[in-house]
């Protein structure tokens, strides 16, 4: 049987793993095993990330849907309380551009759900 030599096949996943964690600080940007472990670590955060700007927007809409509910005498939590038994089916996306955007439709959906 022959002999295999195995470092061309070593060599491309590494300049792979490089070139994937070219711009990196310090040595994880050179060096494989840090690359390896720096790329792992921005997966993870990245995957963190995605999840974590769902909850942010959702704060952001919450937030932006109270400021236009109490400038017209109602706070959020009553607002979407008295939408839910008025069975109004806006989401909380769509108040919040329709409250910057469009404040008199806001505070007419706001008029229909306080009567």
């Amino acid at each position: 049987m022959t002999r295999v030599k195995r470092g061309l096949m070593t060599r491309k996943r590494h300049k792979k793993m490089i070139k994937a964690t070219k711009g990196y600080r310090m040595l994880n940007s050179k060096v494989f095993s840090r690359a390896k472990n720096a790329w792992m670590k921005a997966g993870l955060n990245s995957y963190i990330g995605r999840k974590q700007k769902k909850r942010n927007f959702r704060r952001l809409w919450t937030t932006r849907i109270n400021n236009a509910a109490r400038a017209e005498g109602m706070s959020y939590s009553k607002l979407i309380h008295a939408m839910y038994l008025k069975k109004v089916s806006l989401n909380r996306k769509v108040l919040s551009n329709m409250a910057i955007s469009h404040p008199k439709v806001f505070s007419n959906v706001v008029k229909h759900v306080k009567n």
